[in-house]
């Protein structure tokens, strides 16, 4: 059960992280060049990977549950880059829903409208800097696990 687990755990993490952090840092080309369309994809991606990422949470508590190769279990939710990384990831996600997405919907409808995006710019690749830096503490937590 560890294995598919661990699989699982790390299939979601590349195939639902991964295209949610390349939407959000990418999201500032479509308001750059002014492309509506685009900024509709990055929107319905953002929405759609990061409710995939649940997964990635979903299997990482499983892999806790699950025995060891070594014996004992492979983590506690009382490890401190456990739940670090949840509250990480409840922080990413947030952001993405309460900040990005609001502020892209805000830039498509101002490109429809044929209005300047230019101050809107900035924000939005900032917020998704920020979104993907997030992640990057993740891993660097998972990776290194800090405290055991």
């Amino acid at each position: 059960m560890y294995k598919i687990m661990l699989a699982l755990h790390i299939v979601f993490a590349i195939f639902a992280i991964g295209p949610l952090v390349h939407a959000a840092t990418t999201a500032g080309r479509g308001v750059r060049t002014g492309n509506a369309d685009g900024v509709a994809s990055s929107i319905r991606a953002l929405r759609y990977y990061s409710i995939a990422s649940v997964g990635v949470v979903i299997f990482g508590f499983g892999l806790m549950s699950a025995d060891a190769p070594w014996g004992g279990k492979t983590g506690e939710f009382g490890q401190t880059y456990i739940w670090l990384s949840l509250i990480l990831w409840v922080a990413a996600v947030g952001v993405v829903h309460a900040l990005l997405i609001p502020a892209l919907t805000n830039v498509a409808d101002k490109i429809k409208a044929q209005d300047s995006v230019v101050t809107l710019t900035v924000r939005v690749a900032s917020i998704g800097g920020v979104v993907g830096l997030i992640f990057v503490a993740i891993v660097f937590l998972m990776v290194y696990k800090p405290g055991t």
